[in-house]
């Protein structure tokens, strides 16, 4: 009797969407709690920071995702815009 093992690859493609949903909604809590910040006049460089770690956060993590190869990249992407449209559902109504 044979095994069916999935290989590294495939497991890597399975969980890039799921990774990407979860920075997504990490990342664009952060949005909302900078812009909460912002608009009540309050925690100026704290936003900032935020902002910084973000942006920076998110460079590394799509370069690390590119690095690993086209389907990881892509997957990545599309699990970032599924968070993205999460989050803006509320704002929509």
């Amino acid at each position: 009797m044979t095994t069916i093992t999935p290989s590294p690859e495939f497991i890597v493609r399975l969980v890039a969407v799921p990774a990407g949903v979860a920075f997504g909604l990490a990342y664009f809590r952060l949005v909302r709690r900078s812009a909460r910040l912002l608009a009540a006049g309050e925690g100026k460089r704290l936003s900032i920071v935020y902002a910084v770690g973000r942006l920076g956060a998110a460079v590394a993590l799509f370069f690390v995702a590119a690095w690993l190869g086209a389907w990881p990249l892509l997957g990545f992407f599309a699990g970032f815009l599924v968070a993205r449209e999460i989050a803006l559902r509320p704002e929509r109504r």
